[in-house]
């Protein structure tokens, strides 16, 4: 794969996108959808050269995920959560756990998840409690995409004790520990199977820890979660300017598209300024909304049928609103548009 930024816009224009009203009224992302992506080697996007992978940076990884966004928001948004779970292996200390799982994830062969999302509050949903060969996990983790069709799943917990956060690596179905899941019936994205699952003494294995870090490095280290999470939008606009332009909007997409680049610069900017890149988090998602505003605007009543590309993009762009948001984000788009 010499560019995996083409191939991405191939898949998304020629695979994903003819799919998505589809996608969108069934709730599932097709497995043709999982066998493009692996055939194009996208489940190891960011696996590094010394450890087998592409070795591409993060202009290749942010641009790939713009374009599959602009594809199928599900299918974008469930592959990312997987990549989360290969980015935090590669990173990991545990050298026998990453030799073990981390050619069937790259490979695409084992597709995962992330729970993370129990730990951010403070005091944190999620937690871990300190025993004989490993930990036990408890409290709820809001969402969890890829429910179903994931073969392992990364999760976060606050250590009771110390306060540190340790991740690991869990069999994500029912059972010992796993006390109940609920499935989300999301308005946008639903084919990304998101539920919220409760644990109760769920042991996780020391040999089976990702990491462990104080609470105060995890959250510094989210900054580029919310640069990877910036891009969701940004690939939303993408395909409203082609849409428009497509549709003789032209000078309509260009002013759209123009505010876009300027957006994914200051989301570039902000990895070494955190209220910098929140403004341009929120100004991306903002963007989002309006360009596909705009597109339904230009496309008329025939934006309010459910066939109409345009009625899925305000809800994918509605998406982008809260999906792996912060408190700062969500507070500044609140007051936005109270204002």
């Amino acid at each position: 794969m010499t560019d995996p930024v083409r191939v991405a816009r191939s898949l998304a224009d020629e695979v994903l996108f003819p799919a998505a009203l589809e996608v969108d009224r069934t709730g599932v992302i097709p497995e043709s959808h999982w066998a493009a992506l692996v055939d194009a080697g996208l489940f190891g996007l960011a696996v590094p050269v010394e450890l087998g992978g592409p070795g591409w940076g993060l202009p290749q990884i942010v641009a790939v995920i713009e374009e599959l966004a602009g594809g199928c928001l599900a299918t974008a948004f469930t592959w990312a959560q997987h990549n989360g779970a290969v980015g935090q292996l590669v990173m990991s200390g545990n050298a026998a756990l990453r030799e073990q799982m981390l050619p069937d994830l790259a490979s695409g062969r084992v597709r995962g998840g992330v729970a993370f999302a129990g730990v951010i509050p403070d005091p944190p949903r999620m937690t871990a409690r300190r025993v004989d060969g490993g930990w036990l996990l408890g409290g709820r983790a809001p969402f969890v995409s890829g429910w179903g069709s994931i073969g392992v799943l990364s999760v976060s917990a606050g250590d009771v004790e110390t306060g540190d956060i340790v991740t690991g690596l869990i069999t994500p179905q029912p059972g010992p520990g796993i006390v109940e899941v609920h499935a989300h019936d999301l308005v946008a994205a639903d084919a990304t199977r998101t539920v919220s699952l409760r644990l109760e003494d769920l042991f996780l294995a020391d040999d089976r820890i990702l990491m462990r870090v104080p609470r105060s490095s995890f959250l510094a280290g989210q900054a580029f979660g919310v640069r990877l999470n910036g891009t969701f939008p940004i690939g939303v606009v993408g395909r409203c300017t082609r849409l428009l332009a497509d549709a003789g909007r032209v000078e309509e997409a260009q002013r759209l598209a123009d505010r876009a680049d300027a957006v994914r610069g200051r989301l570039d900017a902000g990895l070494g300024d955190p209220e910098a890149l929140i403004a341009a988090r929120v100004d991306g998602a903002d963007l989002a909304v309006r360009a596909a505003n705009c597109l339904v605007a230009a496309r008329g009543g025939a934006a309010l049928l459910r066939d109409d590309p345009a009625q899925l993009l305000v809800r994918w762009a509605m998406f982008t609103l809260v999906a792996a948001s912060r408190v700062p984000v969500k507070e500044a788009l609140v007051q936005r548009y109270s204002a």
